[in-house]
């Protein structure tokens, strides 16, 4: 008995289907990048977010602490240590400042993970308590 043939190298041929082979691939590697761009923007937006949240959060406790008498010598280590440990070692607290009530700010360095596209960026943050 003879083997069945079949149509498809012929058909193939006759539709040009062959050349296409592997296109899809392609069209995909050059789309790569784009997709790499916006993944490490949402995560750069999502830093920035971060930072600035870890920003207020030291202001608060910084002005907190500041706003006691007892306690005003220590609020730049009170500040750093309510922040997360690498944002912490990023931020400067500026003295506080005020009479009656006092306010402390706070200024962290952004983390850069667009290899240099933003640029040295900063998130500052301030907070007031009433002094006690």
């Amino acid at each position: 008995m003879r083997p069945i043939r079949t149509l498809r190298p012929v058909v193939a041929a006759a539709t040009g289907r062959n050349r296409d082979r592997g296109s899809t691939a392609i069209e995909y590697l050059g789309f790569l990048p784009v997709l790499i761009l916006i993944g490490l923007a949402g995560m750069q937006l999502g830093l920035v977010a971060y930072t600035a949240q870890q920003a207020g959060t030291g202001a608060r406790a910084a002005a907190r602490t500041a706003s006691q008498d007892g306690l005003y010598g220590s609020y730049e280590r009170v500040g750093k240590a309510s922040m997360t440990d690498w944002v912490a070692e990023r931020s400067t607290i500026a003295p506080p400042r005020g009479v009656d009530t006092v306010t402390v700010k706070v200024t962290v360095k952004i983390p850069d993970v667009l290899l240099g596209l933003l640029g040295d960026r900063t998130v500052e943050k301030s907070a007031t308590m009433p002094r006690d």
